[in-house]
């Protein structure tokens, strides 16, 4: 008998339900176990592009889903809603204090996140407080769905070759369910702002003017096609004709179809960037910040926070520019100068994109060698530079990190957004590779999903933003505090521009969605502290207007970090061991900011006794 989605999730919910409550004279550890045991499956089930990019067992997945793709309708956030009020029922049906010490820490982790989780659905639009619209310049399942499709779905066997079809269409269904979706937002008072629909609108059109065949859908196929020795050469011209129908009649229609939906929304737009202007907007942000940085800290001791860094970091940065003979003007002034140097810039063609990828390569194995001076454990997943995706790179950042699957199948990849190399001077590269890729997210993301004491869906599943990100940004002053920029005054510039572009952030974010600024002055403001290039900072500030409190979890749990080692340092005197800190803080894997003190407390604590 088949069970349909509906049907599996009632089942699952049970399950969680009955995992939880278990036999009274089990263990809690044991009830612990099933119960998370249960809830990965039932995250995965939903998620069947995720469980492709991590490389797990159809087991673990709850089934098969090589040829399935997520529900991005009302129905399908409907669902990820009642796992997690499920997943928080069966953890409070558990005695936490019952539980030992690792598995408390575990308890609290889960909880914290679904938790956090159920506050940002319990407001309908788009993704939730954090994510509150469906479709951007930024998101969006036309940003992610033709890169998932080359880059990510296997193509080594006739059946991954069927199952690429099956996401094809998939993947139109999904662009028409957020087309419903935009109208359904939109009727509840929920719609992006002016720049973010017309980005989207703008790549959307890039991408559907294209023919069936130039699409990277098609040319992915015909590219892996030869690979799959399953398939004769006789066969593969069959597969190139039914994925050209299904791009024809069912995607590039889609992609119509979102443009249309987004055009009868269009005149409504306003171009005020806060969330502040919608249904419940203050209570939202409130909960976005929450959910972002795990802390209470309030947009304004954020927004002040912001401004002192970016005092002390200004600060340092005019003394290397008056080192280098540069005193007349602003430090930000001084920085763009210092930005527009030809011999800072790489030329904007396709062999100065290769180079540039050359040297964040080179850059990345220099501090790789040198890790083993400041971690016990060290991440064996490789890593792999990529540029972004040509397609979307219009609204992408400038920089971001996709872990290496678990199997081992794909590496970690960084990508950087090459759109304009006079994005990139050279000063500024150094500080990128060491945030998205070592010792930054590629490394703390592959030791946390190598860590084997921890459970799958810690190691795997679940993340809090203001570790992860803080992590990225501690790893960039963890190299300068490495003597990387001993000979290089000029890398080191760039490493204080990018943490006070961090600082930034913080005030920009709750200017916008807190004291109500226009795009217009928060692009001004970060253009004045950073001197960044006014196209990059336009492309940051649109971001911050879609995903509001995301910028602040940077610097937040940076400061945290920094915190926990200095408390730390301060505990142990000479025996503190910057090995141990950051294993301890790795190999415990994504937590609130406050288990991650807490962790260190007890590390340092054992470590004096």
């Amino acid at each position: 008998m088949q069970m349909t989605r509906r049907a599996a999730l009632g089942a699952g919910a049970a399950t969680l339900a009955l995992a939880a409550a278990g036999c009274q004279n089990d263990p809690p550890a044991g009830r612990l176990n099933e119960l998370l045991t249960q809830l990965s499956t039932d995250i995965l089930r939903e998620s069947p592009e995720r469980c492709t990019s991590l490389g797990v067992s159809e087991e673990q997945a709850g089934g098969r889903y090589v040829d399935r793709v997520s529900d991005n309708s009302k129905a399908g956030k409907a669902r990820t809603k009642e796992i997690t009020e499920a997943a928080i029922a069966g953890l409070n049906a558990i005695n936490r204090e019952q539980l030992e010490a690792r598995d408390q820490v575990t308890y609290d982790v889960v909880k914290t996140s679904f938790e956090n989780s159920l506050a940002n659905l319990n407001f309908e639009a788009g993704g939730g407080a954090t994510t509150p619209y469906t479709v951007t310049q930024l998101y969006g399942a036309y940003t992610q769905g033709p890169d998932f499709l080359d880059s990510r779905h296997p193509m080594t066997t006739r059946d991954e070759a069927e199952a690429y079809l099956s996401r094809l269409s998939g993947y139109a269904r999904q662009l028409d369910q957020e087309s419903a979706v935009i109208a359904e937002d939109a009727a509840a008072g929920v719609i992006p702002p002016d720049f973010a629909l017309d980005g989207a609108t703008a790549q959307l059109r890039q991408f559907a003017s294209n023919a069936p065949a130039q699409t990277v859908l098609m040319q992915s196929l015909v590219r892996r096609l030869p690979d799959i020795a399953e398939i004769p050469e006789a066969d593969r011209a069959g597969f190139v004709s039914r994925a050209e129908t299904i791009v024809r009649d069912e995607v590039l229609p889609a992609y119509q179809r979102q443009i249309d939906a987004i055009a009868a929304v269009r005149p409504q737009a306003v171009h005020d960037a806060g969330c502040w202007r919608l249904p419940n907007g203050e209570e939202m942000y409130a909960v976005a910040l929450r959910q972002r940085t795990t802390t209470n800290m309030t947009p304004d001791e954020i927004h002040n926070l912001g401004l002192e860094l970016i005092a002390q970091l200004q600060s340092e940065m005019d003394a290397i520019l008056r080192a280098q003979g540069l005193t007349s003007g602003t430090v930000a002034q001084r920085v763009t100068q210092v930005s527009r140097r030809p011999d800072q810039l790489y030329a904007n063609t396709d062999a100065g994109r290769e180079q540039l990828l050359r040297d964040l390569n080179a850059q990345c194995a220099a501090i790789t060698a040198r890790m083993p001076e400041v971690c016990g454990v060290l991440a064996r997943a490789p890593l792999e530079i990529k540029r972004v995706p040509v397609f979307t790179e219009a609204g992408s950042p400038g920089g971001y990190y996709q872990r290496a699957s678990i199997d081992g199948s794909r590496p970690g990849t960084y990508y950087i957004n090459l759109r304009d190399t006079a994005e990139w001077p050279k000063f500024s590269l150094p500080t990128l590779s060491y945030h998205e890729g070592i010792p930054g997210h590629h490394w703390q993301g592959s030791i946390q999903q190598e860590a084997g004491e921890l459970p799958f869906i810690r190691s795997a599943l679940l993340g809090f933003g203001a570790y992860g990100e803080g992590w990225g940004l501690y790893s960039e002053q963890l190299a300068d505090e490495m003597g990387v920029y001993a000979d290089d005054p000029l890398g080191r510039l760039g490493y204080l521009q990018s943490a006070t572009f961090r600082a930034s952030r913080l005030v920009v974010d709750t200017g916008m969605h807190a004291k109500r600024w226009s795009r217009e002055q928060a692009i001004q403001s970060m253009a004045e502290a950073t001197g960044d290039q006014v196209s990059a900072v336009t492309t940051e500030i649109e971001r911050y207007a879609c995903w509001p409190g995301q910028a602040c979890s940077y610097m937040v749990g940076k400061v945290a970090i920094l915190r926990a080692r200095e408390a730390a340092r301060a505990a142990m005197g000479d025996r503190f061991d910057i090995k141990g800190f950051h294993d301890t803080v790795l190999t415990n894997g994504s937590v609130p900011l406050s288990v991650m003190e807490s962790l260190v407390t007890q590390w340092s604590a054992a470590q004096a006794s």
